[in-house]
């Protein structure tokens, strides 16, 4: 399935002629001292600023070429130690290329993508890389047209076999499409992703597709079938824009008699973490928006779900979207909440409801995985902030219940994640992450929390056994006559710990677990079904004339007017481009897609960039 325009940050080209015009700017990652392994005539370029520059090695830097497009931005990835260093690399070098390039005037750039054998994704991660630097947020893109991209069109060009880069390409718009969604969800504020309006994206996302939307808004149904949900909801629940909900997505194959396992997702959507009770009033409340990222995860995995339409695989993903409000109504310490599974849960910290949001799903979820095909539930939430110290900035956690234990999936994740630059560390429950939550007050079979707010043992380990306990899911170990495979994917390294929103959120992991679940071993059309017939990856007119008539900006253009010919003009070289891509593309047998119409509650003329329709 192609992807569609509005969920890729520009149009995405493969070409195979360097010397094609329409380019301003040609893109190189190198992973080698520059001016040795580079393809002509990027070596020799290379060759000669390594001379008169000792620094370019690992500081890159714009150069002129005898090329249509004028401007060669360099941007290596310095020395790599195959020890210690992984793929990410490659991502980072393409991240700030593309970002050098933007600001030297690059409006219509091509990216050059070299295979490395130390790195069997080189080329993907490095194509990953230049999209998630061409992205722009949701709220910036809303403000006007022009403001939607930063590039009209990537071109990609490689020296690789024509048939493989066309698997790469497609696979890259897929997952990048996922990400991108993610990333609106997880990094918009908390008054453009309220709950009615994460329904509304998400509606308008599913729209039409695959994927079915349901939602749980009804207040008397959330307090009978989610009542810790509910009760997290109370204060917000006054506002009507705040009101939470649960919504399910569901993708089923065509074929219900072929799916051999069954995904099932329960994320947190906390669209504002205030503390409710316990109000955040020693570290501030900046950042808190982003605690719904765990529900923007959910999304983008259904996404690249969408697109790749696995025939096997059947996926249902629970968001749990509220706002921890602080108000009259608000829940408060000391309650003792009578969860969906019969747990007696006492309260001790309000704010420390994303186990509360989710518990109720998670209940929920393990019920419809009872009578699911090779079922695997996975809930995905940021934890207390203090859980980033153990793991650092960037690293996912893994934590296996033992029936997933058993089958080695956090070694498998882990393993994905290297190969994606999408890395993931290892952490394992042990009895006394149960024994904390038990306490000796009659009539409570649960405690929340610790009493302490942060900083206390087990940080991260902790709040899985409330979530195994509260939902019902211990009573489905290895000595269950039904035991159930269950997976806890910590994302709290992802968002910033210093209150800093300079620092995106980049849709991690959905790279690593798309890679795992997905693709590895199950997806064969990526390699051996590329795109028949067309080179562009999705169809899109990238230059407005006489006004946005579509349903969707389609961008900015760059012209020679903000682009002016500074650099060396081109020459007509006098014999055919030695690399050249000459390998011939194959036809393709595309897969039927199942459309099953999924009830929208975005009217049809609203865009995701709030832009009202023309036509």
């Amino acid at each position: 399935m192609s992807v569609d325009s509005r969920w890729l940050p520009c149009r995405v080209k493969i070409e195979s002629d360097l010397s094609i015009t329409g380019y301003d700017g040609i893109i190189l990652v190198s992973s080698s001292p520059p001016g040795t392994n580079e393809p002509e005539p990027f070596k020799t370029v290379l060759y000669a600023a390594s001379q008169i520059d000792a620094a370019l090695s690992y500081i890159g830097g714009v150069l002129p070429i005898n090329l249509p497009a004028r401007r060669f931005i360099y941007s290596p990835t310095g020395p790599l130690n195959i020890d210690y260093h992984d793929v990410r690399s490659f991502n980072e070098a393409a991240n700030r290329g593309v970002c050098r390039a933007i600001d030297a005037g690059v409006r219509c750039p091509m990216i050059v993508l070299q295979p490395d054998l130390r790195f069997e994704n080189a080329e993907l991660v490095t194509l990953l890389g230049a999209l998630e630097a061409l992205y722009v947020p949701l709220e910036v893109r809303e403000i006007s047209a022009d403001r939607c991209y930063k590039a009209c069109q990537l071109g990609v060009w490689s020296p690789i076999c024509g048939k493989k880069l066309q698997g790469i390409v497609k696979l890259a718009t897929m997952l990048e499409s996922g990400r991108f969604v993610a990333r609106d969800i997880g990094g918009a504020t908390a008054e453009r992703m309220t709950p009615c309006r994460v329904e509304e994206y998400v509606g308008e996302l599913f729209h039409e597709t695959s994927v079915t939307v349901q939602v749980v808004s009804d207040e008397n149904t959330l307090l009978q079938e989610y009542p810790l949900f509910a009760a997290v909801n109370r204060a917000a629940s006054a506002v009507p824009r705040y009101r939470g909900r649960i919504i399910f997505l569901t993708y089923e194959p065509q074929n219900s008699a072929s799916i051999l396992e069954t995904i099932l997702l329960v994320g947190k959507g906390v669209t504002y973490d205030t503390g409710s009770a316990d109000v955040k009033a020693v570290d501030g409340m900046i950042g808190e928006s982003r605690h719904k990222s765990g529900a923007g995860v959910c999304v983008g995995f259904l996404q690249v779900v969408n697109l790749l339409q696995p025939p096997t695989v059947k996926v249902v993903a629970a968001l749990c979207i509220v706002r921890n409000s602080l108000g009259e109504n608000g829940f408060v310490t000391d309650e003792i909440i009578t969860a969906k599974s019969g747990q007696r849960i006492r309260i001790v910290n309000t704010d420390i409801e994303g186990r509360l949001c989710i518990a109720d799903a998670l209940f929920h979820i393990k019920e419809m995985a009872l009578c699911s095909v090779n079922p695997h539930i996975f809930t995905i939430a940021t934890v207390m902030a203090s859980a980033k110290q153990a793991v650092g900035s960037g690293y996912s956690i893994v934590i296996d219940n033992v029936i997933a234990r058993n089958a080695n999936n956090a070694e498998t994740l882990q393993a994905s994640g290297e190969l994606m630059g999408d890395p993931f560390e290892i952490s394992r429950i042990r009895r006394e992450d149960f024994e904390s939550y038990h306490v000796g007050v009659d009539g409570d079979d649960l405690r929340q929390g610790l009493t302490t707010r942060v900083n206390y043992e087990r940080i991260q380990q902790g709040p899985v056994a409330f979530l195994l306990i509260a939902s019902g899911l211990n009573k489905h170990g290895m000595e269950s006559s039904s035991p159930l495979k269950y997976t806890f994917v910590g994302i709290t390294s992802h968002i910033s710990a210093d209150h800093d929103l300079a620092k995106p959120y980049h849709g991690n992991p959905i790279l690593a677990m798309s890679y795992c679940y997905l693709i590895q071993g199950k997806c064969l059309t990526i390699r051996n079904d590329p795109p028949a017939e067309m080179q562009y990856v999705r169809d899109v007119d990238c230059k407005p004339d006489g006004g946005i008539t579509s349903s969707y900006p389609r961008g900015i253009i760059g012209d020679s007017v903000k682009n002016p010919c500074i650099i060396l003009p081109y020459t007509q070289p006098p014999v055919e481009n030695p690399c050249r891509c000459t390998s011939e593309r194959v036809a393709v047998t595309q897969i039927p897609a199942d459309h099953m119409v999924a009830q929208s509650p975005c009217p049809p003329n609203v865009k995701r960039n709030g832009l009202k329709s023309t036509v």
